[in-house]
């Protein structure tokens, strides 16, 4: 929740996980529902608790989900088959088909993926699709009843084009074609949602939704709704890197860098994305599957290793010394290396993932160097595929990073521009993340003014007077990274090998 000017009042949360279901990492449709009552009623209390009431009503509302991914629905609204989220890499074929049959990138996870793989497996529910769309799209439903999208989640479900702001006709026919001989009884585009870009009405607050969200019934219909999206846009409006030339990183449960673009690419990589801004600018995208979940266990174990002799830690006290231990770890990282795929990842073409630290006969092995291989190795991947844009002559003087790899003051930004080697600027709202994000862009539907676009919104109104701290990468570190990243794409056979089993 925040002012008209978007600065933050209050949150709420609720920590969850994908869980791996016979072989497909998925979320449960009972406890997505769930987590969304907890959120608000997370927020509601805080805000009783800060100002003397719950909220009644709000001016302008929106949803922000994990982006992309896969949630087929048949005429009644029933779900198809369990949700097929982002982490997933089984599409990786049938992504690979239609990248060359589109000449486009089409990621493992996007929607498109997906959906040609269960028809590649002649899965029985794909006749019965009535609806696809993204976990996003599906709450707003709930909450409107409007089968629509924002833009920028869009355009992981099936390409864009940024002069029509929809859904590619070209390569739409070309998938149509692809499937013709299954007679299915739908079109592709039939079963998109309806494609809407930043500053759009998307519907209002309905009395089920409003009773979905408040179990106190004391939220009111009626609220203005802007057009959901995917944390990638909206971590893009958190970071107020929606220009082109501006660039941003999150890095949390995933990873990914964005670089607005203001020429296309040469040509595609599978290593590359291209997406949109929830305005619908052009984006590359780098993304990794895996980022903080790995150091997140390491650091458990180690409180639970304290417990054992009576210390209990406070888990921000864990997260705030056990990270900068790492600043006096060894110019070669002591011969350590940390391989944090919880999934898998396909910018390093490792399919399925194993956690996996491994050290050298001649290492030396100690906590600060442990510590270092974990940051470095949390943003290996990401350094391995901005490196492609970097030949393309894609140049940023500085990204904007945000999410739980820079909660700790200091090692975040350090590690991040060293991996990347250019400056990262983090903001004092940096841990809000996209549902900041997604909050502004719901303040941008109720208070824009006439003719006034996104860039000029965020930057007049928002981040004018913004406090933020630039961190440049230290030479030391940089060189440091570069022989963490040598030994990391050497050894990657190893966990290459592992996930086979």
């Amino acid at each position: 929740m925040t002012d008209e000017n978007g600065a933050p009042l209050a949150s709420g949360a609720f920590d969850w996980e994908n869980s791996l279901v016979d072989s497909i990492w998925t979320y449960g449709q009972d406890e997505i529902l769930r987590g969304v009552r907890a959120c608000y009623a997370d927020l509601r209390e805080n805000v009783k608790k800060e100002y003397g009431e719950a909220p009644s009503s709000f001016a302008a509302m929106g949803v922000s989900a994990m982006m992309h991914g896969y949630l087929a629905f048949d005429k009644n609204g029933e779900l198809l088959v369990p949700f097929r989220t982002w982490r997933n890499t089984v599409a990786a074929g049938a992504a690979a088909e239609l990248s060359e049959r589109f000449d486009f990138k089409i990621p493992a996870r996007w929607s498109v993926a997906h959906l040609y793989r269960a028809i590649q497996e002649n899965e029985p529910h794909v006749e019965k699709i009535a609806h696809l769309t993204t976990l996003a799209g599906y709450i707003h439903y709930l909450l409107t009843g409007e089968r629509v999208l924002g833009v920028g989640d869009a355009s992981g479900m099936f390409p864009v084009d940024a002069v029509t702001m929809d859904y590619d006709a070209g390569m739409l026919e070309k998938f149509d074609a692809l499937v013709a001989d299954k007679h299915y009884p739908w079109k592709l585009k039939d079963i998109l949602p309806r494609i809407l870009t930043a500053g759009e009405p998307a519907g209002t607050l309905t009395a089920d939704g409003a009773t979905l969200l408040d179990d106190i019934g004391a939220l009111k219909a009626g609220v203005p709704m802007c057009p959901p999206e995917g944390d990638a846009g909206t971590g893009m409006v958190a970071t107020d890197a929606v220009a082109p030339r501006t660039g941003n990183v999150s890095a949390g449960t995933s990873v990914f860098a964005m670089a607005v673009l203001d020429r296309p690419l040469k040509g595609w990589y599978p290593e590359i994305d291209v997406v949109a801004t929830p305005d619908g600018a052009p984006v590359a995208m780098v993304h990794g599957n895996n980022c903080t979940g790995d150091i997140d266990a390491w650091i458990r174990l180690f409180g639970e290793t304290f417990s054992l002799f009576g210390v209990e830690a406070k888990k921000s006290e864990l997260y705030d010394k056990l990270l900068k231990a790492a600043f006096d770890g060894d110019r070669d990282v002591g011969g350590l290396m940390n391989y944090n795929y919880i999934a898998g990842e396909g910018v390093t073409k490792i399919p399925t993932g194993k956690p996996m630290f491994l050290r050298g006969e001649n290492c030396h092995f100690n906590i600060a160097n442990f510590m270092k291989a974990q940051l470095m190795g949390a943003v290996a991947t990401i350094r391995v595929g901005m490196d492609i844009l970097y030949r393309e002559g894609v140049t940023l003087d500085c990204i904007a990073g945000h999410g739980g790899y820079f909660k700790t003051k200091e090692t975040g930004t350090r590690y991040m521009s060293a991996a990347l080697g250019i400056p990262v600027k983090v903001m004092e709202t940096a841990g809000e993340g996209g549902p900041w994000g997604m909050a502004l862009l719901a303040s941008y539907l109720i208070n824009k003014k006439d003719g006034e676009t996104l860039p000029e919104y965020l930057g007049s109104r928002v981040f004018a007077s913004a406090s933020s701290e630039t961190v440049a990468p230290l030479p030391e570190d940089i060189e440091s990274f570069g022989i963490f990243l040598e030994r990391y794409k050497k050894w990657l056979p190893a966990e290459a090998e592992a996930g086979k089993y």
